[in-house]
């Protein structure tokens, strides 16, 4: 369903269609190269040798066996890399330290979860380098651990870290402890709100780590040349990423670095970080000679980083008519072994599809003895969300009301305030409530053991730094460089901008990703910035592009500027004083670039803001098989505000997407782990995802309300569709069976063993 808004613009020609994906042919025949596709000669491989224990002091690493065995070409440690001075740089939400970076690499003082890199070899066979990593001897002493967030954050837990002092608390706390830091953001009087509540309900849950469930491992090839210059091959989220952080944690200049981006099968989020790529770089220095790095799956479960786990409590206050007039709600999660959750997005996110004059978010970074937490799908919002929106639902049923209802009455618009200061500056939710309110599912009558649950989710949406070009060749067709990686589809959005910009057709345009050396910086792919920042450059350009081709065209005809008009991708002579002219068509001017200029060619840099906030409500029907446990989904509908669909079937599936993660998240996912801290299902077959066979088709409804901040209305897609998918299932669970889940994943063990403790209730009264 395309909703259609005011100002939307009506005469667009090319955005909007849904052309053929340019990666879809080289991706299905095999032809596209992801980052373990990449070899050079006389390469060689290289493994990575990863601790057993969950935390270990490394009192000493003995390699020389290791150096000695025939085919081995260079050994190194993480004392091999040069030392990172201890600071966190960088806005709040999103802060760096290179001196956990550089140990998140490879460990040096402890090792501080199962698999973190201690040591890392380079030889000519990876079966010789397999049987390198047999030979270094680690001796270890074993520590404590602690994995669950809570009790990371009890006073006698295992410390990570002897000298971690909680930031953002005043006065400065004295002893050391796992929270690295605490943030809150506050508005109005938490007891005036609550004291005009007719019904208040408070409620805490926890949530799992989760895998960002991306195909293509962590693949990387780097070729370190004698002149101090180094290329590298790798698959990530952004290849500048790649440059900047492999080059401070190896100390070069980053001009020294050279990063070519390769295909992406998947991120998330997951790769918007470094793991390989600068000690690849390091042990082709020490050799000389290319080195390539890739990933097992159990690599991938054993070291890189899900998203956080939580513990919550949520308290939120009602009228009687659905005024929510108080919200208060605590929210812990889990760092991994370093600092960087995304605890502050979830307190800015949790409360902010609603106007409440009377809130409070509190949040606390946790280390624990986990791989470090990275970026997944609106880090931070859906945790945030599970607690919120299953708060609301209850709150629906205290008075009565249906749940859409209340999350309309409550809903934020533009001039909203925020918990976190500034007023909301778009609107777009309300559009998404209205959407599923309308829609014929809705109204469908449950049947027994059935359910319905309905959620709504919020997340920023990035801008940022993008730099593209944009070049006309001879024969009239286009070609777009751009630094922004294509995770969801960017390099047809691109195309599909600057054709509608140009007015020429679709598939006269080509649109590239370059590397590093070959155009501007370009921000990580991520936070559903791409399609707005970069798209506005190839826009801006292509308004270059434009006047250029005005210009040359009063060249070509000897006439004023003014006099010459741009249309359907061709010059025109507005002037009729002047005589009569045939338009000059791109093609026609292109072929005389010789005589009127040279090159036509456009660069557009910029740091893109304005960027709109994402929307979604959603809902969703479930079946609970009271003998299994076992949960059917049977109707899934989400409605997303994106602004403006640039293609259609890109923002479906997007949408579609994020859902169906959402669903495992809710539903299956999480990381075992044993007594000694050691994970336990390390590949697809024991962490469970969901299959075709688990879902029903998702209905997506492309809510539009354009973004007037850019030339298309567009907004972020990527990110908030996953957000309500946890609460929708749990609200659905909970109008299936009566009972509350507050932990997940709601697995059909526990919802089974609700079911038999509700019926020993019954029994018992």
């Amino acid at each position: 369903m395309l909703k259609k808004t005011e100002n939307q613009i009506s005469d667009l020609k090319v955005v909007g269609t849904r052309p053929v994906r340019p990666d879809g042919v080289p991706k299905v025949t095999g032809q596209a190269r992801y980052g373990a596709d990449y070899s050079l000669p006389g390469m060689l491989w290289g493994k990575i040798l990863r601790s057993p224990h969950a935390h270990a002091r490394i009192r000493s690493i003995d390699t020389s066996a290791a150096r000695a065995l025939p085919g081995v070409k260079a050994v190194m440690v993480g004392s091999d890399m040069p030392e990172q001075s201890f600071s966190y740089i960088g806005p709040d939400r999103v802060q760096v330290n290179y001196w956990h970076m550089t140990r998140n690499v490879m460990a040096r003082e402890k090792a501080l979860f199962d698999g973190h890199p201690v040591a890392a070899v380079a030889a000519t066979t990876a079966a010789i380098a397999e049987q390198a990593l047999k030979l270094i001897k680690v001796d270890y002493e074993v520590l404590p651990h602690v994995i669950d967030v809570d009790d990371a954050m009890k006073e006698d837990a295992p410390l990570l870290f002897d000298n971690m002092i909680t930031r953002g608390v005043s006065p400065e706390p004295t002893k050391p402890s796992n929270v690295s830091r605490r943030s809150e953001f506050k508005a109005g009087d938490l007891e005036a709100g609550f004291a005009l509540a007719d019904e208040v309900v408070e409620m805490s849950f926890t949530t799992e780590p989760v895998h960002q469930g991306y195909i293509e491992t962590h693949g990387t090839l780097a070729r370190y040349g004698a002149d101090g210059q180094c290329e590298i091959w790798s698959s990530s989220q952004g290849h500048f990423m790649v440059r900047a952080y492999t080059a401070k944690l190896l100390g070069m200049n980053i001009s020294d670095l050279l990063v070519h981006p390769a295909e992406i099968g998947g991120g998330f989020g997951g790769k918007t970080v470094v793991y390989l790529e600068p000690v690849a770089a390091l042990l082709s220095k020490k050799t000389g000679l290319p080195v390539k790095l890739v990933m097992s799956r159990e690599d991938v479960f054993r070291a890189t980083g899900p998203t956080s786990g939580s513990s919550m409590t949520v308290k939120m206050g009602v009228t009687k008519d659905g005024k929510i007039v108080a919200a208060d709600g605590t929210f812990k999660l889990q760092a991994g072994a370093f600092p960087g959750s995304p605890v502050m997005n979830a307190a800015m996110c949790a409360f902010s599809v609603y106007e409440i004059e009377n809130a409070r978010a509190v949040g606390y970074d946790v280390v624990c003895n986990r791989p470090k937490a990275v970026a997944y799908r609106a880090p931070g919002s859906p945790i945030a969300a599970f607690a919120v929106e299953s708060v609301v639902d209850e709150l629906a049923r205290r008075i009565g009301m249906d749940p859409l209802a209340l999350r309309l009455k409550n809903a934020v618009k533009a001039g909203s305030p925020t918990i976190w200061g500034p007023k909301h500056g778009y609107d777009g939710f309300i559009e998404t409530i209205e959407a599923l309110m309308a829609h014929p599912a809705y109204k469908i009558p449950l049947g027994k053991n059935q359910g319905r649950g309905v959620a709504s989710g919020f997340w920023f949406n990035g801008g940022g730094e993008s730099a593209v070009t944009v070049h006309v060749s001879e024969d009239g067709s286009i070609a777009i460089a751009s630094g922004s990686m294509d995770v969801g589809g960017s390099r047809a959005s691109m195309a599909l901008m600057a054709a509608e910009t140009l007015g020429v057709p679709y598939d006269s345009v080509r649109s590239t990703v370059s590397d590093t050396a070959s155009i501007g910086y370009n921000h990580v792919t991520g936070g559903s910035r791409v399609t707005f920042a970069t798209g506005m450059a190839v826009v801006q350009a292509c308004e270059k592009i434009v006047d250029d081709m005005r210009a040359r065209a009063a060249m070509i005809w000897d006439v004023p500027l003014e006099a010459v008009s741009w249309q359907e991708g061709a010059a025109h002579l507005t002037d009729a004083a002047l005589g009569e002219k045939a338009p000059l068509s791109l093609k026609d001017i292109a072929a005389k670039r010789a005589v009127t200029g040279g090159p036509i060619v456009a660069e557009v840099a910029l740091n893109a803001g304005g960027q709109a906030p994402g929307f979604s409500t959603q809902f969703c029907d479930v079946e609970v098989d009271p003998e299994t446990g076992a949960v059917k989904i049977l109707r899934y509908v989400a409605a997303q505000d994106v602004g403006r669909a640039i293609h259609p079937s890109y923002v479906e599936g997007q949408i579609q997407g994020g859902v169906v993660q959402g669903i495992g998240w809710a539903l299956n996912e999480t990381y075992v782990y044993n007594d000694k801290g050691q994970l336990e299902n390390t590949g697809f077959l024991d962490y469970r995802v969901p299959v075709a066979s688990d879902l029903p088709m998702i209905e997506a409804l492309i809510v539009e309300v354009p973004n007037p901040n850019h030339p298309f209305g567009v907004k972020g897609v990527g990110e908030v569709n996953i957000v309500p998918v946890m609460a929708a299932v749990a609200n659905a669970l909970r109008g299936a069976t009566g009972v509350r889940q507050h932990a997940l994943p709601m697995s059909p063990p526990v919802v089974l063993a609700a079911l038999d403790a509700q019926a020993e209730e019954v029994v018992g009264a």
